[in-house]
């Protein structure tokens, strides 16, 4: 078993989030249960970004994302692809990031803390497994930077799921 540590990065941005992507990498080695792998990356992603309230997954089951590994306050349980950022994400099958959710339309509230998101589907062979949803209470948290390397962490984590 391996000790884990909190993680100083003094890096620049590019090269923290490399290390953040390697450190993904060796947690799921060799472990193939989907919830044990969400549940670390989201406590790792948790640990790792700055400015933000809320991380976590929804999977997509039965044409609803659902709620999967999170870390912070309790949060909306279903959400339709019909509504708010993770199901334009999932019916788009494409990244969005909100500057301001609250001029979003049909922007769902489990936060009232939050003040931008962005939303980066998971997929895989072309099929939706389901969302990474990151909230801060920062407005325009979220830029092309964290994006890129999001949807980098997001293809390697796909690949072990």
């Amino acid at each position: 078993m391996t000790l884990f540590h909190k993680e100083s990065y003094s890096g620049s941005r590019e090269q923290n989030y490399e290390s953040v992507i390697g450190q993904m990498k060796s947690l799921l080695e060799g472990e193939s249960d989907r919830i044990a792998n969400l549940s670390n990356i989201s406590a790792l992603l948790n640990q790792f970004l700055e400015q933000i309230n809320w991380v976590g997954f929804y999977l997509f089951k039965e044409g609803e994302l659902v709620l999967g590994p999170f870390q912070g306050l309790p949060a909306c349980v279903r959400i339709p692809l019909n509504r708010g950022v993770c199901g334009k994400a999932a019916r788009e099958r494409a990244t969005v990031r909100v500057d301001d959710v609250h001029a979003f339309p049909g922007h769902i509230a489990c936060d009232a803390a939050s003040q931008s998101e962005i939303v980066i589907p998971l997929l895989k062979e072309g099929e939706l497994l389901g969302v990474l949803d990151i909230d801060s209470p920062i407005l325009s948290r979220f830029d092309d930077v964290d994006q890129l390397y999001l949807e980098k962490l997001v293809q390697e984590l796909t690949v072990a799921l």
